[in-house]
C-alpha cells in the first residue's frame, strides 16, 4: 500500500513539474515577474521616415507585437524574457520583420 501511495505522489509531482514547465510562457507572467523598467532609448531613424522612434519595454514579447525590424531589436537587447530569436544568432524576427 505504501507502495502505490509514493507512486502516486511522485506521478503528480512529475505531471506538476512537466505541466509547469511544458507550456509556452504567458507574455503578462514575464513582464510582472521582472523589475519594472522605465526604459526609453531613441534609436536611428528609420529608413521609412525620417522622424526618430522610441521604444520601450511594456511586455511585449513575440514578433508578432512587433511593427518593425528595428523595433523587434531593440526588444531582443533591452528587454527581459523576449521571443523574438529561436536560433538564437541574435537576429530577433527573422522569418516576420529581420529578413
Amino acid at each position: 500500500m505504501k507502495k502505490v501511495f509514493l507512486l502516486v505522489i511522485l506521478a503528480s509531482l512529475a505531471w506538476v513539474t512537466y505541466t509547469k514547465y511544458k507550456r509556452p510562457p504567458n507574455p503578462s507572467d514575464l513582464f510582472n515577474s521582472q523589475p519594472a523598467i522605465e526604459s526609453t532609448r531613441l534609436l536611428e531613424p528609420s529608413k521609412k521616415n525620417n522622424d526618430f522612434q522610441s521604444y520601450k519595454c511594456d511586455g511585449r514579447v513575440y514578433c508578432s507585437q512587433m511593427t518593425s525590424c528595428e523595433e523587434a531589436k531593440y526588444f531582443l537587447q533591452n528587454c527581459p524574457g523576449v521571443l523574438m530569436d529561436g536560433n538564437n544568432d541574435g537576429i530577433p524576427c527573422e522569418q516576420q520583420w529581420c529578413k
